[in-house]
């Protein structure tokens, strides 16, 4: 029996979701938002991040339209190279081996810039990211990856001001709500979505409905039976909700499966991090992403990815799952005093775990390694260091010739104090797998054909990623689609 009326009903309280209801709601419909956690953790996967947002632009000027509080004084202090919509294309296509579905990148990257501004309209805060994605020289923060834009608080300050938003906006948003079924009516439009609510389900009425409820990474089951059985092994560093939900209850509906369900973002993230993500924890403070200027080894003393192949935003996701085949599912990130000071801000948090010494000895004394081989590896490597100047803006091309596993860019010898270990594992962000929808967002069965009333935003849409991700991709797709989404939902059901 129906107990209440929406006219559009969002399942799941992320970026993507929150952005769904702030649209739908600014073109006059009634929303609900379904959060199937309680309330202290809400926020999905989103809530876990640095808040970190790939858009394109042209110059700094562009991103200062959404930093309004940027002084000019403070803008010449800053060497911001461009990252155009050609460059973010050219990186999707690369990072994917060419299997993105380019009418859906494409809608993410030519709505990137535009999608903050309408944020930024609503009250959202914006920054650059000057302590991960910026070195200083001669006095100037030199920015580099393409990678600059953050939400002001991490993932935290994104969720709590689009909740601030979306509820002085007239949103309604049920805690400890899960969706469980969608309804139909005789033509195969939605009419409405069962709710598990106080451990009674209830049928609540809606014209659409919005799917942004993240991937099934939260499901062991799900994730084994999708991605292999050493998927097991690895911590989940998100939301414990995600298992699934929105893809099986679309599926039902009539919608197919869509995009790389092998694969996923998975990190390298401190060997001790919670086996699930932590809201009592702010942010994610385990991961470990600043191995392209140092080296990988496992428990077998062996290095056994080229650190350096590319910036970090473009290897990160995929170089957890090389960790994963591990011994142990276990690997160090090793550095030296020609890098430490360049180390990014989570290596310095208090619940990281850090090995240290004034030698190199009293450093593998610690660390639970083959001591022998791992010494060999560093001596072998040190010797291959060719000379160059080490930079780490560019791709500099200081490498290592000769070893089984030739470092490409930003090879230092390991020979300056401190030495420094941080043991990793594999920590699985979200898996790439979704539905299939339009770049309206409008979720689709098995002959193209929109489902009427249903769409789908963020994690849930499957074609944007294979084998590997842009780093800040994830909220800026949540972003674009979930704004897509909850405005075509709107004008659905005026």
């Amino acid at each position: 029996m129906t107990n209440l009326n929406y006219d559009v009903v969002i399942v799941g309280a992320g970026n993507a979701a929150l952005c769904s209801a702030i649209a739908a709601r600014e073109s006059g419909a009634s929303v609900l938002v379904l959060e199937k956690g309680p309330k202290k953790k809400r926020g999905g996967n989103s809530y876990f991040t640095d808040g970190a947002i790939r858009v394109a632009f042209d110059t700094l000027d562009d991103l200062r339209q959404v930093i309004p509080a940027m002084t000019d004084d403070m803008a010449d202090q800053i060497v911001m190279p461009p990252y155009s919509a050609e460059k973010y294309r050219e990186d999707f296509q690369r990072i994917t081996q060419g299997q993105t579905d380019t009418t859906l990148s494409n809608t993410l990257i030519d709505n990137s810039l535009e999608t903050m501004k309408w944020l930024h309209s609503h009250g959202l805060e914006f920054d650059l990211i000057y302590d991960n994605q910026s070195f200083v020289k001669d006095g100037k923060y030199h920015f580099w990856g393409g990678l600059v834009l953050k939400s002001v608080g991490r993932g935290i300050g994104l969720v709590n001001k689009l909740n601030d938003i979306a509820t002085e906006m007239g949103v309604d948003v049920w805690y400890e709500s899960a969706g469980t079924d969608l309804v139909q009516d005789a033509d195969g439009k939605i009419s409405g979505i069962n709710v598990l609510r106080n451990g009674e389900t209830e049928t609540i009425g809606a014209q659409a409905v919005i799917l942004a409820c993240g991937s099934y990474e939260g499901s062991m089951k799900k994730r084994i039976a999708q991605m292999g059985e050493e998927w097991e092994k690895a911590i989940l560093r998100g939301s414990e909700y995600n298992t699934g939900d929105g893809i099986d209850m679309a599926v039902a509906a009539g919608a197919v499966k869509y995009g790389d369900w092998k694969m996923g973002h998975a990190i390298s993230t401190d060997a001790n991090a919670p086996v699930v993500g932590d809201f009592e924890v702010p942010g994610d403070v385990f991961k470990k992403s600043s191995y392209p200027i140092g080296l990988i080894v496992n428990k077998e003393g062996k290095r056994f990815v080229d650190e350096g192949a590319d910036y970090r935003n473009y290897t990160y996701a995929k170089y957890g799952r090389e960790v994963l085949k591990q011994t142990d599912a276990t690997a160090y990130h090793v550095f030296d005093g020609h890098v430490a000071d360049l180390l990014r801000s989570e290596y310095r948090e208090e619940l990281c775990t850090k090995f240290e010494s004034d030698t190199l000895e009293g450093l593998i004394d610690q660390m639970d390694i083959d001591k022998a081989a791992f010494a060999g590896t560093i001596h072998e490597y040190n010797l291959a260091v060719q000379d160059g100047d080490f930079n780490p803006q560019v791709l500099d091309g200081k490498r290592t010739v000769g070893l089984e596993v030739d470092k490409t860019n930003w090879a230092n010898p390991i020979s300056k104090p401190p030495f420094l270990a941080f043991p990793v594992t594999c920590g699985l962000t979200f898996a790439f797998g979704g539905v299939k929808a339009t770049t309206g967002a409008e979720v689709v069965d098995a002959q193209d054909a929109p489902i009427p009333g249903l769409y789908a935003a963020g994690e849930m849409i499957g074609g944007l990623f294979f084998h590997n991700y842009p780093g800040g991709s994830g909220l800026a797709s949540g972003a674009v689609f979930g704004k897509i989404a909850g405005a075509n939902a709107g004008k659905y059901v005026g």
